[in-house]
């Protein structure tokens, strides 16, 4: 009988890398750094541990959508209070924060627990293609798609 291996704690080891979000589709990025803030891309991945690099997402202003929904796409909003729910389009949004629509791509993307939010943590965005994390030595990342 074979048991199931569990990485201990200090065994995990977790880098920082770069992605380029220059010309990519929205949800191809963000499904494929959902993927590695998990850690799917490792061969000790554990669904129940944080197992995940480190992703900063940068030029997040150049990101595109296909077909029409650069027109059709809008977001949801609520404060909380009855009948406060508003929409906004993807322009919008684009033209206020650019990189709160990676943010919420990847976010849809993660479980939906303690797990998750701790993961979601992990994700920095940044308009432009300078980031403040150069201390931590990330590598340049290149993704499909």
């Amino acid at each position: 009988m074979y048991k199931t291996y569990y990485p201990k704690l200090d065994e995990i080891q977790q880098k920082w890398y770069v992605i380029d979000a220059n010309n990519m589709a929205l949800g191809r990025l963000a499904s494929q750094v959902a993927a590695i803030l998990r850690g799917k891309n490792k061969p000790y991945f554990t669904p129940h541990m944080d197992t995940g690099d480190f992703i900063i997402v940068i030029n997040a202003e150049k990101v595109r959508l296909t077909g029409r929904k650069v027109e059709t796409k809008r977001y949801f909003k609520h404060s909380g209070y009855i009948g406060s729910g508003r929409y906004e389009t993807f322009k919008e949004i684009m033209a206020v924060h650019p990189e709160e629509v990676i943010r919420r791509a990847v976010k849809g993307m993660l479980p939906k627990n303690t797990l998750g939010k701790q993961l979601f943590r992990k994700l920095k965005v940044y308009c432009g293609a300078e980031h403040p994390h150069q201390a931590q030595q990330p590598e340049p990342l290149q993704l499909e798609g």
